[in-house]
């Protein structure tokens, strides 16, 4: 049942408020899991609040939120595309929901489907070489062109790069950022989230308003490694943001991936001890895909079901053209032929947009109905 008008102002208004209360996120993820919904949350009074254990300071901002700070986020909502994902609703990205620690709610400006997808971390120094630059350009799409998300965190050097790289082979692109969703930073990137907002997402757990402050971009970090499959570091000093999201995303049990360098190179170290402490070296996108397959199988399954898309049991059946339920795929699975198909033909055959098109086919061909091999699909 769809709710009113009316009921999604108040369960979005109610989720703004335990967003801006802060503090610790379990307390709040647990009174969410219990009650249902943020409403119910706000609802059950300061008592409920401190038996769940959340902190005097939480408590006084759930019963007096900030006015400005509200109305501040529920303008920013209001405007199209900008959109808030609540902990344990159906949207809420899958991969997040089982990391350490996840944030009560996203605020996402542009579609919030890109972080179903199958996507991959490309990060690095912001100052990078102009090798490493190319490599981070060159392995972005490559990525891309598998049918691969790229994410990044929007900083300058290697981040941009992976973010432009992906956008150009005309594959969606998410930002995780560090600040408020009205807020570019650096500033000069405000075009570039512009753009990753048009063809992808930019995302963050920080409310409209937010100003860049040094402790929020581990937390940015920490939600860049969750939400992807993997993460790969093309450039980074020993001591860098890139090496600490790369550490987080192996405490999430996510796959890390480091590209060599020459060893008189100095952003080179941090790539270099990452592979000594265990991370995959890596050239070329196939090592990337053949590190991920079993995580992508998972997140495959979770949006079948999210779907309700029955492609496994289709593509099993008798019938030469399965009966499947979502005409998309429908349309997908008749312009695909037993000879392999490449993009731009399927793209023609289909009517299908190229992006559209690399989510579905990745997901056919992790359930075993659809095989690739050179960017080129044909029928299993």
């Amino acid at each position: 049942m769809t709710a009113s008008p009316e009921t999604w102002r108040t369960d979005t208004q109610a989720l703004l408020i335990l967003v801006l209360a802060g503090g610790p996120l379990l307390p709040l993820r647990q009174l969410l899991d219990q009650l249902g919904d943020a409403t119910a949350v706000l609802a059950a009074g300061a008592a409920t609040w401190r038996a769940a254990g959340c902190t005097a300071d939480q408590c006084h901002a759930l019963a007096h939120p900030d006015p400005a700070a509200l109305a501040r986020g529920l303008n920013w909502l209001a405007e199209p595309r900008h959109q808030l994902l609540g902990w344990a609703t159906a949207d809420y990205p899958p991969l997040l929901g089982q990391a350490p620690n996840p944030p009560v709610a996203l605020f996402v400006d542009g579609n919030p489907g890109v972080l179903w997808q199958p996507a991959i971390a490309v990060v690095g120094s912001r100052n990078p070489s102009a090798g490493g630059r190319d490599i981070a350009h060159h392995l972005a799409a490559e990525l891309a062109r598998c049918g691969l998300t790229v994410a990044s965190g929007l900083a300058a050097g290697i981040d941009a790069a992976a973010h432009r790289a992906a956008m150009a082979a005309a594959a969606p692109s998410y930002a995780v950022i560090g600040t408020g969703p009205d807020i570019a930073y650096p500033r000069h990137h405000r075009q570039l989230q512009a753009e990753l907002a048009a063809h992808g997402a930019v995302v963050s757990e920080y409310a409209p308003g937010t100003v860049p402050r040094s402790g929020q971009f581990p937390a940015r970090n920490r939600l860049l490694a969750a939400l992807t499959l993997g993460t790969v570091v093309v450039e980074a000093a020993e001591r860098s943001g890139a090496l600490l999201t790369a550490r987080l995303a192996s405490e999430a049990g996510r796959e890390v991936f480091a590209v060599p360098g020459s060893i008189h190179n100095p952003m080179a170290r941090g790539c270099h001890r990452l592979i000594r402490d265990g991370a995959t070296l890596v050239t070329h996108a196939d090592h990337i895909l053949e590190g991920v397959a079993n995580l992508a199988g998972e997140l495959g399954n979770a949006l079948q079901n999210r779907l309700h898309t029955p492609i496994s049991t289709a593509v099993t059946g008798p019938s030469p053209v399965p009966d499947l339920p979502d005409p998309d795929y429908q349309r997908l699975w008749e312009a695909l032929g037993h000879d392999p198909t490449g993009m731009d033909s399927l793209i023609e055959r289909s009517g299908l947009t190229a992006a559209k098109l690399s989510s579905m086919l990745l997901l056919m061909e992790l359930q075993g109905s659809v095989s690739s091999a050179h960017g080129r699909y044909s029928r299993t």
